[in-house]
Parts: C-alpha cells; structure tokens; sequence
C-alpha cells in the first residue's frame, strides 16, 4: 500500500487492537468473503419507459464474462458469475465455463427466464393452462441440464406469476400448479444442486404474486425437499420491512439460501447496494456473521444499472458489501450478548453503532492488496484504459440487454 493508505491503515489496526479487536480474524474473514456478480448487470438496462444503450456494453454472454472478469480482478472476491437463460444462452456451454476458467471465473447461479415470452401473460408455473406450464416445466428441466453442463450447483428462481383482478384465478388452485412444476424440476436436479427460492410482494402483477413474501417462498421449499432454500432479494420487500428480522428468522429454521444483493428508495428499484440504507445492509450482516461457519449463503448481486457506468457500479456495489462485511465483523459480540442480558437497551444499540461508525476503508483496502485486487478500485479502473478499449472494440454490432 502508498504510505498514506498503509499509515491510515495502521492507526486503525492500533486503534482496533485497543478495543480488543482480532485484527487479523477479522482480515481472514474479509478475504474468504465471496460475492457474486450477474451477466445481466453488464448489459443494458431501464426502465419501463425506456433503454439507455452505453458505448462498450457486451455484446453476447463470453464480453459479459470477461467484464466480470474485470471486476473480480481488481476486487478479487467476484470469482463467480450468474448466467440468465435465454439471455445467455450458447450453443457450447462447455466452451463458455472453459472461457470463465480461463479468466480465472467460474460459472455461478443459473437463471431460467419465466416472464417474457408471450404465453406467460397469465403465469408460467401457476398458468392455468396445462400447455403452459408444461412449457415452463421443460424451460426449469433445459436450465438444470445447463446447470450440469457448466458446472453450477445453483438453480435460482423468480417468478413473476400473480394475478391482477379478485377472481382472475383460484389462489390455492395456483400454488399446487407451481408446487406440481417445481417438485419436477427438484427431482431432475443432481444431489449437489440446490433450488432457490425468491419472493416479491407485487410487480409485474398488482393483485397478488404467487409467492409473495418469505413466508410463501419457505412453505414452497418445506414442500419441495431440504435443497430448496429461499433467497431473499433487498429489494423485494414493502415499505418499513424489517429484513434483518426475516433474515434471523429463515437461518433459524435452516432455509435461508442467497441473497440478491441491491437497494431501493420506493420499490423493486435496483440502486447500488448499500447506496441508499447502508445501515440496513451492516444490520442484515451482522445477523449473518456467526451463521456462515455452518451454513452456506450464495451472496449474489442483482441490479440493473440503468444510467450508471456499468463496471463502476458493479465495483462500487462490491465495495460497499466489503465494507458493511467488514463493520460487522468489528461488533463486540461478548458486549452486545452482555448488553442484552442485563437489559441494557441503549448499551446493546452503542455496541452496534461503535461498529458501524468504524472507517473500515484502509482495513478493506489494505484486504483486497493481500487478495490481488485493488487499493482503489475505481481509480484502477479508471486509469486502466480497460472502458475505452472495450468501446472501441464492441463497436460493431448490438450491445446485449434484457430486452
């Protein structure tokens, strides 16, 4: 490190070591922390009204690896990226895992598409037409089999089926279609694969959603098997809702699976994660701490960078995780557990803002040198020449979105 950064980083070890901090536990922890990042998050996206093409966007699913790529090499705890089927649909996936590896990548979570095709206006899984969800079913059955090709061990699934209308269809009839569609998907996946579950109050339907909070999305999994778990999207939540809650309640009872990782304003906003509630987020982690040495959690971004610079947001996103990771890792657990105990209210809150208020920058910093990555991202990249590169050399032709 430059002897600011590395004299910035020595007065906090020293100032941690003070409060009986194990500064070199907490750096073990920040650099076995893994996150990962999505194909879709490097193409272009907006909103309902509109589509904002970048210059340098990739054009097809081998240019998105290789801007995840990027990402892991200067953050270095990216080593895996989330494919979307037909977004990233090859004809070869094998040469497309060979490709990841080759980048020092690895193909992560599969996602199958249950939303856009034009037989899905009334559902996919819960449609009630047989035609339908048989579509849907052989679409789940095409993803596991893509999952075995590149070596994924992890089915993610969103549905947007959900009704807008009282009437429209039976609630209870909609369930069993998607439990009957699902539990074909769950046998076909191999033992080392696990199904995850993701849940939205509302959005694309506005009368209900099939599974709609975490509740729906457990009792689907308990019905399923032990390798379905939940995964929980920070964006798919209703005003005032209190995720860290969800989040102790779905370890308790061994079903927490993932995250999407984001943040929002209003709704299903997709901002940077931790750009908006960054408390929320080192609150959510601080629940995690203890259960991730016996428990695997898939941490996965989901975002769409609609007028932001692909890559930097991305960066930027992973920074902040690292960060939030790190100020929960500096909890005093002995002061807090003593806190709650004697029925110290304010002291148990102290302990969590003494650990939130901890400029972590020079600890992550001084973390991603250790791992290979960058002090400073950002400026890395920046002063990398990599954007006006890749601008010049993906000129020709169409940049890849999801629509």
């Amino acid at each position: 490190m430059e002897s600011t950064e590395g004299r910035a980083y020595e007065v906090l070890a020293e100032s941690l070591a003070a409060r009986g901090v194990g500064v070199d536990r907490v750096e073990q922890r920040l650099r076995s922390q893994r996150v990962e990042t999505p194909s879709w998050g490097y193409g272009n996206s907006g909103t309902r009204f509109k589509v904002f093409p970048q210059p340098g966007v990739p054009r097809d699913p081998f240019e998105k690896v290789a801007d995840a790529a990027e990402v892991h090499r200067l953050t270095g705890i990216c080593p895996s990226v989330a494919i979307h089927i037909p977004w990233d649909r090859v004809e070869d996936y094998g040469e497309l895992k060979g490709y990841a590896e080759d980048l020092g990548l690895r193909v992560g979570a599969v996602n199958p598409n249950l939303f856009q095709e034009e037989n899905y206006k009334l559902g996919s899984v819960c449609n009630p037409d047989p035609a339908v969800r048989r579509k849907a079913t052989e679409h789940l059955l095409e993803c596991v089999e893509i999952a075995r090709e590149v070596g994924s061990e992890v089915l993610s699934l969103w549905f947007a089926d959900g009704t807008n209308y009282p009437g429209q269809d039976s609630f209870v009839e909609r369930r069993h279609r998607m439990q009957e569609c699902l539990s074909e998907a769950y046998e076909a996946m191999p033992e080392s694969m696990r199904m995850l579950l993701e849940y939205k109050p509302f959005e694309p339907a506005f009368y209900h959603t099939d599974l709609s909070d975490w509740g729906a999305a457990l009792t689907m999994c308990q019905r399923l098997g032990e390798r379905a778990e939940v995964l929980v999207d920070l964006g798919h939540h209703l005003q005032g809702t209190n995720i860290e809650h969800i989040v102790s309640l779905l370890l308790d009872e061994g079903r927490l699976g993932g995250f999407h990782f984001n943040n929002r304003k209003y709704a299903d906003d997709d901002l940077l994660v931790g750009s908006v509630n960054p408390f929320e987020l080192f609150l959510i982690y601080v629940e995690l701490i203890e259960a991730e040495e016996s428990t695997r959690i898939d941490y996965m971004i989901d975002q769409a960078h609609n007028v932001e610079a692909k890559i930097e947001a991305m960066i930027l996103s992973v920074t902040n995780l690292q960060e939030s990771y790190a100020k929960a890792l500096l909890v005093d657990r002995q002061a807090l557990d003593e806190a709650r105990r004697s029925g110290d209210v304010l002291g148990a809150h102290r302990t969590l803002l003494d650990a939130y208020a901890t400029d972590v920058r020079p600890l992550c910093a001084k973390v991603r040198q250790d791992i290979g990555g960058a002090v400073d991202p950002i400026a890395t990249f920046e002063q990398s020449g990599y954007a006006e590169r890749v601008a010049e050399e993906r000129a020709e032709g169409v940049g890849a979105g999801w629509r």
